[in-house]
């Protein structure tokens, strides 16, 4: 065989990982969103197809290197697009495992750790899991504090739930009442369910803001909670900005 050949098998064998991982991972989210595969399953087969995304790159990286010595057009062609196709998942589960290890082991945040808002009316309620989950939040989140607001509560309640509906989340109760917002809030990729709730407080006649979110799957969140609990108190913040003008 010649050295030529060589070359080009070796892109090809990496274009076709690339898309054998691409495969992979897609069934696996279409098979979670579905409902056909267990999220553990779908988890397991989509951190398989990474595997074999970071085999791809390795072997177009190669190809690509050796074709720099006479490896003809076609290995640099299929060694690009081997590249190309294989790159979204090696960057995605790079994020991944750096998430994993840089946040707090925890998957329920709240801007009040001390008396956290209730989940009353999203479908499968939870507890908030207490001072151990707490602690590590303090030290990992030093930064999420309630939202204080010099107007009342009627008034905030309204841009409240303005925001809220800007987020793009499934409102599932707006208490008005009781001053709390409860939504179900869907990850990017699989559409992962997590709980936010929404708490308003009157403080002689001035309103505090807290704001907790759950995911419901897997014990961590890769701080995934945490900013979207930013996200929503800066762009509330934004909105009474706006208001006040």
């Amino acid at each position: 065989m010649t050295s030529k050949k060589r070359i080009l098998m070796i892109t090809l064998l990496g274009l076709t990982s690339a898309v054998a991982a691409l495969i992979i991972a897609g069934m696996a989210v279409s098979g979670y969103q579905d409902g056909d595969v267990h999220f553990v399953t779908a988890l397991n087969n989509f951190e398989w197809a990474t595997y074999i995304a970071v085999v791809a790159m390795i072997l177009s990286l190669a190809g690509l290197w050796l074709s720099r010595r006479g490896g003809g057009k076609q290995s640099l062609i299929a060694g690009l697009l081997g590249l190309l196709l294989c790159l979204p998942l090696v960057v995605f589960i790079v994020n991944f495992e750096v998430a994993a290890r840089i946040y707090p082991p925890i998957n329920d945040i709240t801007t009040d750790v001390e008396d956290p808002p209730s989940f009353w009316d999203v479908p499968s309620p939870v507890t908030y899991p207490g001072d151990h989950v707490a602690e590590l939040q303090r030290k990992g989140y030093p930064d999420l504090k309630p939202l204080e607001l010099s107007m009342d509560t009627d008034q905030a309640f309204k841009l409240a739930s303005e925001v809220a509906h800007d987020m793009d989340w499934e409102i599932v109760a707006e208490n008005t009442s009781e001053l709390q917002i409860e939504a179900v809030a869907r990850s990017f990729l699989f559409g992962f369910e997590d709980y936010v709730v929404i708490r308003l407080q009157d403080d002689n006649g001035h309103t505090r803001v807290d704001v907790r979110s759950h995911s419901r799957l897997g014990r961590i969140d890769r701080g995934v909670n945490a900013k979207r609990i930013r996200a929503y108190l800066r762009a509330f913040k934004q909105r009474v900005e706006t208001a006040e003008q």
